[in-house]
C-alpha cells in the first residue's frame, strides 16, 4: 500500500512540474472535404481528425478542430485562434483541402468557392498571408502545414480576365519573414500531392508517426515525414519546408525525463501510459496499434471496447452523413420543384400574354375591317349617287338634246314643206276629194294608215293623221285634208308610224311575221324566245283549242286600252304599246287588214 500510494506522488509530481514548466501550445486544425462546386475530397476530414488527434496526444493546451468551413467561417476560426496565440509560445495551424496558386501567391479554397473567374480569387478564398498573420504572436516557433497541394479543379474551368495572369498547378514558394516560422508542404512548389489508397493521405500518416516523438527536433522530423512520403508515393512526391530555425532543437514534443529504476517499478505502468496516449488520440489507428503491442490484458480489452464506440461513432457519423445527404438531396429537388413550378406558372403567364396579344391583334384587324367595309361602303354609295346623278343629268341632257332635234326637225320640216308648198300648184287646183286621196296615199306610205286611199275622210284617215303628227312632231288639223299636211307627208322619205304587231309577231319591213323558237324554247313576256321551264303544267288537247280560239278572238278585236304584252313594232325594233293608246286594225292600200297604234 505504502509503494503504491508513493507510486501515486511521484507520477503525480512528475506530471505537476511537467505542467508548470512547459511551454503553452495551441493548435488550429482545419479539414475541406464537402466542397459544394467541386468535387468531394474524402481524405481532409479524416486527415484533419487523425493530426487534431496527434496535436492533444502531444499534450497541446487547446487543440481546436474545424471541419468544412466556408469562406467566413474560416476567417473567423483564423481570427479567434489569432487572439489565443498571444501568449502561446508555440503555435501551429494545419490545413487539409483545396489551394491554389494566383500570380505567385497561395489561397485556402473554403467550401463554399466558385471560382468562376481568376478575380473571384481575392474575393471567395483565404489568403495563406491571413494564416501567417495568425500565427505571428506566438513566442517560439510559428509552424503552418499545408496537406493542400492537390489537383485543383478550379484551376481548369476558371476563366482568366487577363491572358498574362498566371494560375498553378500546385502552390508557390513561399519565403517567410518572420523568424522562427516554418511553413511544410505535402509537395514542394509547382507540383501536386496524392490523397493515397487508404482513409488517410501519405503526408498525414508520415506526420503523425514522427512529428509527435519526444525530443524529435522538427528538421528532423520533417526530414522523416519527406523519407516516409517518397517512399510510399513511389517518388512520385516530396514534401518541402520552407523557412529556417534557430541552433537550437525545436521539438513538437518535449522529451519525456528518464524514468527512475527501481524495485517499486510497477510493470503495468507503460501499458497504463500507452493506453492513455491511445485515449488521448481517440483514434482507430492508435488503438489498433495499442493491440499490436498488447494483444492481452485488461488495458487489451478496454482498447477492443474502445474500437467498439469508434466503430458505433463511424457507423452513426455515416448515418448522419448518409441523412444530412437526403436532406441535401430533398431540398435540392423541392428547390428544383420550386423552380419548375415557376417555370411552368411563367410559361403559363407568357402564354396567356401571348393569347391576350393575338386576341387583341385580331379584334383590332375586325375592326379595322369593319372600318374599311364601312369605306368601302360609303365609297360605294357616293359612287352610286354619283352614277345616278350622272345618268339623271344623261337623261336631262338627251331630254333636251331630243327636245332639240325636234325642234330642229320641226323647223327643218316647216322648211322643207314651204318649198314643197312653193313647188305645189295652188289648192285650188285640187279638187277635195283628190286632196283627201292625195293626203290618205301619203299617210300609207309612210305607214300611218293601213287602208287603201279612197278619198273619203273619215275617222280611220283622221286617226291616221294625228299618228303622223304625233311621230313627226307636227300640228296639222286632222278633221280635214289640207295642201300643208300633204305637203309635210310627201318631205317624209319613209316610214314614219311604226308598225304595231301583236303578241307573237314581229315587224319584218312592212309586215308581221309570227316569231317562231326552236325547240325548248317560247316566245316570253317580252316577245322574246326565252327556254321553257323544266316542270310544266300538263296541257290537254281541249285546253290548246281553247287557248287557240281566245288568241284568234284577241287578234280579232280592237283592243280598247294597253294590253298586257302587246309590241309596236317598226324597221328599228319593238317596244311595247304607248300609255293612253290602243291597238286598233286597218286596211293598207293592198287591202290587207293590218294592226296599228291608234292614241287620243
Amino acid at each position: 500500500m505504502i509503494v503504491r500510494n508513493l507510486l501515486i506522488l511521484i507520477f503525480g509530481l512528475w506530471f505537476g512540474c511537467g505542467a508548470a514548466l512547459a511551454d503553452k501550445r495551441v493548435a488550429l486544425v482545419i479539414g475541406n472535404s464537402a466542397y459544394k462546386n467541386a468535387p468531394r475530397l474524402a481524405n481532409p476530414v479524416n486527415d484533419a481528425g487523425l493530426v487534431g488527434g496527434m496535436f492533444r496526444n502531444a499534450g497541446f493546451d487547446t487543440v481546436e478542430i474545424r471541419l468544412d468551413l466556408n469562406a467566413s467561417e474560416m476567417r473567423r476560426s483564423l481570427r479567434e485562434f489569432a487572439a489565443r496565440t498571444r501568449d502561446a509560445d508555440m503555435a501551429v495551424i494545419y490545413y487539409a483541402g483545396h489551394g491554389i496558386e494566383l500570380d505567385g501567391s497561395n489561397y485556402l479554397v473554403p467550401t463554399d468557392a466558385m471560382l468562376e473567374t481568376d478575380g473571384d480569387v481575392l474575393d471567395e478564398t483565404v489568403a495563406l498571408d491571413r494564416a501567417l498573420y495568425a500565427v505571428e504572436p506566438a513566442k517560439q516557433l510559428r509552424l503552418i502545414i499545408l496537406d493542400a497541394c492537390r489537383d485543383n479543379p478550379f484551376a481548369k474551368t476558371m476563366k482568366r480576365t487577363l491572358a498574362s495572369r498566371a494560375i498553378g498547378g500546385g502552390l508557390a514558394k513561399v519565403e517567410p519573414t518572420s523568424p522562427n516560422t516554418m511553413i511544410a508542404f505535402a509537395a514542394k512548389a509547382g507540383s501536386t500531392a496524392s490523397d493515397g489508397d487508404s482513409r488517410n493521405s501519405p503526408f498525414a500518416v508520415a506526420l503523425t508517426d514522427h512529428l509527435p516523438k519526444p525530443g524529435l527536433d522538427l528538421r528532423k522530423a520533417f526530414g522523416f515525414v519527406r523519407d516516409d512520403v517518397l517512399k510510399k508515393t513511389g517518388n512520385k512526391q516530396e514534401p518541402y519546408v520552407y523557412g529556417s530555425l534557430g541552433g537550437s532543437d525545436v521539438p513538437l514534443v518535449p522529451a519525456r525525463p528518464a524514468a527512475t529504476a527501481g524495485p517499486q517499478a510497477n510493470p503495468q505502468d507503460s501499458v497504463r501510459k500507452d493506453y492513455e496516449l491511445a485515449l488521448q488520440a481517440g483514434l482507430r489507428e492508435a488503438w489498433e496499434a495499442f493491440l499490436q503491442t498488447y494483444p492481452d490484458g485488461f488495458y487489451a480489452n478496454l482498447a477492443r471496447v474502445q474500437l467498439k464506440k469508434i466503430a458505433a461513432e463511424e457507423d452513426r457519423t455515416v448515418a448522419t452523413e448518409k441523412a444530412r445527404l437526403a436532406e441535401q438531396e430533398k431540398a435540392r429537388l423541392a428547390t428544383d420543384r420550386a423552380q419548375k413550378a415557376e417555370q411552368e406558372k411563367a410559361a403559363a403567364a407568357a402564354k396567356a400574354a401571348e393569347e391576350a396579344r393575338i386576341a387583341a391583334e385580331k379584334a383590332k384587324q375586325i375592326e379595322q375591317a369593319k372600318a374599311e367595309a364601312a369605306e368601302r361602303d360609303r365609297k360605294a354609295a357616293e359612287a352610286a349617287a354619283a352614277k345616278s346623278l350622272a345618268e339623271k343629268r344623261a337623261m336631262e341632257k338627251a331630254a333636251a338634246e331630243a327636245a332639240a332635234k325636234q325642234a330642229t326637225d320641226k323647223q327643218a320640216a316647216d322648211v322643207e314643206s314651204r318649198k314643197v308648198a312653193a313647188l305645189s300648184p295652188p289648192p285650188s287646183s285640187l279638187p277635195p276629194g283628190d286632196l283627201a286621196k292625195s293626203v290618205q296615199s301619203e299617210l300609207r306610205r309612210v305607214g300611218c294608215l293601213s287602208t287603201a286611199p279612197d278619198g273619203d275622210w273619215n275617222a280611220a284617215t283622221q286617226r291616221s293623221l294625228t299618228l303622223f303628227n304625233k311621230y313627226a312632231g307636227t300640228q296639222f288639223d286632222a278633221k280635214l285634208a289640207s295642201v300643208d299636211a300633204l305637203n309635210a307627208l310627201k318631205a317624209k322619205p319613209g316610214r314614219v308610224c311604226p308598225l304595231v304587231c301583236n303578241f307573237g309577231f314581229k315587224a319584218d319591213g312592212d309586215q308581221c311575221a309570227k316569231i317562231t323558237c326552236r325547240a325548248g324554247y317560247h316566245v316570253g313576256d317580252d316577245n322574246e324566245c326565252e327556254k321553257v321551264p323544266e316542270k310544266k303544267p300538263v296541257v290537254t288537247r281541249e285546253d290548246t283549242r281553247k287557248r287557240d280560239s281566245d288568241r284568234r278572238d284577241a287578234e280579232s278585236a280592237a283592243p280598247k286600252s294597253q294590253a298586257s304584252g302587246q309590241m309596236v313594232c317598226n324597221g328599228a325594233g319593238c317596244r311595247p304599246v304607248g300609255k293612253g293608246c290602243r291597238l286598233g286594225t286597218v286596211k293598207n292600200n293592198a287591202g290587207v287588214t293590218i294592226t296599228t297604234e291608234m292614241c287620243n
